[in-house]
């Protein structure tokens, strides 16, 4: 190589949807859309599905996630695209042309408990 050059880095589809999921999860109201068999969730809370597509320098992404209830729906998916749009744009130096985000679910993060009751009481 001479001194002009200094060789290129490539960052794949698969490491920008690595990034703008965690940056999802960041906001702290949200996380993928959990299994389920028969109405129940099944296993742990997952990252956002994110899907990605690169083109040269410009990210366009689209992510599915479940959001806490009774967070503001319209509010979380705002700062998603933000904070999606910020890490993306922070960690590789592309531009974040779009991102979509699709509500799958609204998960509740814990069993509300009833006032001056046990569980064993409620049963």
């Amino acid at each position: 190589m001479s001194g002009g050059q200094r060789g290129a880095t490539m960052i794949p589809d698969r490491v920008v949807a690595r990034i703008a999921s965690r940056a999802a999860g960041e906001t702290g109201e949200t996380g993928g859309v959990a299994r389920r068999m028969l109405g129940v969730p099944v296993g742990g809370r997952r990252a956002a599905r994110t899907d990605v597509d690169v083109d040269g320098d410009v990210v366009t992404a689209r992510i599915e996630l479940a959001v806490d209830y009774p967070a503001p729906v319209r509010e979380v998916a705002r700062h998603v695209r933000e904070q999606v749009r910020e890490r993306v744009e922070e960690m590789t130096g592309f531009t974040v042309r779009q991102v979509d985000v699709e509500v799958g679910a609204l998960e509740r993060t814990s069993r509300p408990r009833l006032a001056g009751r046990s569980r064993a009481e409620v049963r």
